[in-house]
Formats: structure tokens, C-alpha cells, sequence
């Protein structure tokens, strides 16, 4: 565990499994609300929710893209894509920051920081408490205008029983970037920039009235985020030995097929996954496998009329698994597929890089999905087709068992 969270300096894009763990347990409650503080405390440990919006679909969507977020580790600017093309998809009007770039900018920050630094605070508090240390150290994010309470309590080296913890485990206010480290001893909590000697100042614990919490926390943040669900979380963590592709899919099969079936379509729509994908065929199809690229690229979960469309065309069952691709079908498309000579000499045109953008369009609203035989390993094939652009794109897929998957094997495209 690394003495200081990637989440609090900015570094988003290193996700860990309690983090993953914490936000996927909230998903199965998509909370509708109109205020930001319709869901006050500890409840955020249950539930999801984005102040102003109160439709379904609205909710998945946006619950979509802050677990791609944290799960897979996409940046703000990512984020800020998605979140414009769902408002717009969706007909959001009103919510708080509409109309202006500096109040968007605003909204979308809050949203993407709150979530990033709550879920990796969560993940944070259950490593603790597994974590038998003797002493936690609250420490200052070290922010440009640090408010004079949380300076205060930098060092406060405190027993993890501590009653400070449940009102004041960071973060403590919207923006607010400290954190907590453990210690063995106070030796170690001295290493790590502890005070053992320090004492809480008089009146730590009374309450302001204004906010409803004590001095120096803002309105509903006198909470420890994961506090009411460490135990949970780091049971479902303990069971995961998995690497990164397999954490982005995992935990799902809690979540009420309804609203998996949603997040599995809302995934699909988001414009950083199609971004994503075709980026993820420019780097193999320039050889730089070996740059940030995963052993699978993820295009999301079937949802329950993919299962039972697949399931009438083969025996076997296919339900929990996700559609991928990875280099060596890229690489077999660019083979096979993205000559333009030898594509026309079959009537077909050559695969371009971009579209591997469209796989996610493709399977969420096919035109068509159909048996496509065996492979030479075996394997069932499927074919799903769609009509894009006054030319029909063709991708298959090998139905494989053991990676719970249906993985892309070909694309091709005829006029």
C-alpha cells in the first residue's frame, strides 16, 4: 500500500482492488435524488447517486462512466466527453453548472473528483482496518490554500478506535485532498510524517450548526466513506487474485440483472470506450503492444437478450461473460483485412483503425446475429452485422469458455 493514494495527488489511473470493489457494491442501488444532499453520509456507502437526476436511464448512464473511471482508470477529460454526450443523449435539462463552460467544467470535476476520492478513501479504510495497524496518521494533501483545520490535523497520529476517525477520516469537504496512512508503531508513523505528541484541539467534536458537523468539515462529510461496508469489501477483494481485465469485469454478478443490463448497454454508449477501442488497434497495429496495452480490451458484459440470442444459436451458456478483443485478432484483422487491394478483389474495403470504434455501437444494436460455424481451435463462432454508414461492418466472435468471453476473432466490411 503506497504511503501516499494516487487518488490525492491526481494521479487517477492506477486503480486498486478495494477502490473497484467499494463502488461496483453501490451500483445495484442507483439512488434518484434532486439534491446533492437527498443522501447524506454513510448512505453514499449504499447507493449511487448524481444530484438532479432522477431517471433510470440517466442514472445508469452517468453510473457507467464513474465506474469506468475508477475501475479503468480514465482521466477528466474522458470523463467530460461522456458526461456531454449522455446529457445530450438523454435530454438532461436543468442540472446545477448547464450553460456555461465554466459551470459544466465545475459540475464535471465535482462529480468525477467526489467519486474518485470517496471510492479510493473507501478502498482505503478497508485496507486499514484489515491492515492491523497500531496508529493512523491523518495527513494534509497539501493544497495551495489549505484550510486552516485540516493543517491542524496534519500528523495527528491517532489508535484506529479513535472516535476522531468516524467524523473525520478524509476526505473531509468537497475538494478536500488529505488522507490517512497506518503505522506500526510510532517509529513508523514518525517516518511517515506523524506527530505521536500531538493533541486534538479543545472542541474538536462539537458540533457547528450551520453545517451540522464539527469545525473544519462540510455539510455531510463527518463520515468515514466504506466505513459501514470494510467488512464486505475486503471479503469480495480477498477473492479476487485477478489482473487488471479481469478486476475492470468483476463484482457485476451481484448487481440486479435489470440494471446490469443497463450499465452494460450505457458502457457501450460512451464515447470514451469507442475512443478507447480504436485506440487500443492503433497501438497494436503500430507495434507498441508493450505501451500501457492490457492482454484484453473489454467492450462490456452481454446483457440478458445477448445471452439468450447467443444461447439459441449454441448449447453452451455464456451468461456473466463479456465481449473483448485482443492483439492477435487486431493483428489478424490488419492481416487479413486491411489490405485495400486485397479487399477489393473480394468486394469488401479495407479496415481502417477507426473502425474498431464502431464494435461498441455494433453491439448494442445489431442488425442482425447469427451462427457463424466453428473455428479451426473449435470454437463456436457468432457473427453480429450492422448497416453503418451505407456499409455493412461484420464482426465475429469465438465463444471461449474458459475466459468467460466472447472474443472478437475477425472484422470485415463490404459495401
Amino acid at each position: 500500500m503506497s504511503e501516499r493514494p494516487s487518488a490525492i495527488t491526481g494521479a487517477f489511473r492506477q486503480p486498486f482492488k478495494q477502490q473497484v470493489v467499494f463502488f461496483r457494491n453501490k451500483l445495484g442501488n442507483l439512488v434518484p435524488t434532486a439534491r446533492w444532499d437527498d443522501m447524506r453520509r454513510g448512505e453514499h456507502d449504499l447507493g449511487f447517486m448524481v444530484a438532479g437526476a432522477t431517471k433510470a436511464d440517466l442514472l445508469a448512464d452517468l453510473a457507467a462512466a464513474v465506474n469506468r473511471s475508477i475501475s479503468e482508470g480514465e482521466t477528466l477529460q474522458a470523463f467530460r466527453k461522456d458526461f456531454k454526450a449522455i446529457v445530450e443523449r438523454r435530454g438532461w435539462k436543468g442540472w446545477t453548472g448547464e450553460g456555461s463552460k465554466k459551470g459544466e467544467a465545475w459540475r464535471t470535476r465535482i462529480i468525477y473528483q467526489t467519486n474518485m476520492a470517496t471510492s479510493y478513501a473507501a478502498g482505503r479504510y478497508a485496507q486499514l482496518m484489515e491492515g492491523g495497524f497500531a496508529f493512523w496518521v491523518y495527513k494534509h494533501g497539501g493544497s495551495l490554500e489549505p484550510r486552516v483545520q485540516h493543517l491542524a490535523w496534519n500528523g495527528l497520529t491517532l489508535a484506529p478506535a479513535h472516535p476522531f476517525w468516524q467524523t473525520h477520516f478524509a476526505p473531509n469537504g468537497w475538494g478536500c485532498s488529505c488522507y490517512v496512512v497506518g503505522a506500526r508503531n510510532e517509529a513508523g508513523a514518525r517516518r511517515l510524517g506523524g506527530d505521536p505528541a500531538k493533541t486534538l484541539p479543545e472542541g474538536w467534536d462539537t458540533i457547528n450548526p450551520s453545517t451540522g458537523a464539527p469545525p473544519g468539515i462540510s455539510k455531510n462529510w463527518d463520515y468515514a466513506p466504506g466505513g459501514r461496508v470494510a467488512d464486505v469489501v475486503n471479503t469480495m477483494a480477498e477473492k479476487t487474485r485477478q489482473w487488471q481485465y479481469e478486476l475492470a469485469k468483476a463484482y457485476m454478478q451481484g448487481v440486479p440483472e435489470s440494471v446490469r443490463d443497463r450499465l452494460a448497454q450505457s458502457y457501450r454508449a460512451l464515447p470514451s470506450v469507442a475512443d478507447d477501442t480504436r485506440r487500443y488497434a492503433r497501438r497494436v497495429w503500430q507495434n507498441l503492444e508493450e505501451v500501457d496495452l492490457s492482454p484484453y480490451r473489454t467492450l462490456g458484459l452481454l446483457t440478458s437478450e445477448d445471452v439468450q440470442a447467443i444461447e439459441r444459436l449454441q448449447t453452451k451458456p455464456v451468461a456473466g461473460f463479456d465481449y473483448a478483443l485482443d492483439p492477435s485478432s487486431v493483428r489478424h484483422i490488419q492481416k487479413h483485412h486491411g489490405n485495400d487491394q486485397s479487399e477489393r478483389m473480394r468486394g469488401q474495403r479495407a479496415v481502417t483503425e477507426a473502425d474498431f470504434a464502431e464494435l461498441p455501437r455494433m453491439l448494442n444494436s445489431p442488425d442482425s446475429v447469427e451462427d457463424a460455424g466453428m473455428s479451426d481451435a473449435g470454437l463456436p463462432l457468432v457473427r453480429y452485422r450492422k448497416d453503418i454508414g451505407g456499409e455493412r461492418y461484420n464482426a465475429v466472435f469465438s465463444v471461449r469458455s474458459g475466459r468467460r468471453m466472447l472474443a472478437l476473432t475477425t472484422l470485415y466490411i463490404q459495401p
